[in-house]
């Protein structure tokens, strides 16, 4: 069994533009800085790019965890995906897709969609906590990290 959401989020800027702050390792810090988050090993800052690696440090639910995750695809700048290789959960897999979004008068809009499908260990009792509080906690997490993402766009601008 999996879970699964989507997210859609607008951007200012290029396709080019989200894409490459979207897979900024020192982005994902900033906007994830409430979980003390932290990259220790891998790629630790910049842009991460195709077959690369992070891992990642932080708490949640008041428990340490790690989790290292590669992209396993790569289509700049229209998608990637991030996958665990090692961590918390049975599997885990987004992908990032950016479409443009036609406005007038020139103005650069981004379509950023997050595709975000992972289980739980621990079988039965897994599935329980994805419905009872991972989704929830992984959807929350992603729509903070793209609130950050989108006002870190606007200033650009």
């Amino acid at each position: 069994m999996t879970a699964h959401f989507r997210l859609r989020t607008e951007l200012s800027g290029t396709m080019q533009q989200a894409f490459d702050l979207s897979r900024s390792i020192d982005a994902h810090l900033g906007s994830m800085a409430d979980t003390g988050e932290q990259a220790v090993g891998g790629v630790t800052s910049g842009l991460i790019g195709l077959g690369e690696t992070v891992t990642w440090r932080a708490k949640h639910f008041g428990v340490p965890w790690t989790m290292t995750s590669r992209i396993t695809a790569f289509e700049e700048p229209h998608r990637f995906t991030d996958e665990q290789v090692s961590g918390p959960f049975r599997t885990f897999r987004h992908v990032h897709l950016f479409e443009p979004l036609e406005r007038p008068m020139g103005t650069a809009r981004t379509i950023m969609l997050d595709d975000v499908t992972f289980a739980a260990p621990f079988g039965p009792l897994g599935v329980v906590a994805e419905h009872v509080a991972l989704t929830r906690h992984l959807r929350r997490l992603i729509e903070s990290r793209n609130r950050w993402l989108a006002a870190a766009l606007r200033q650009a601008q």
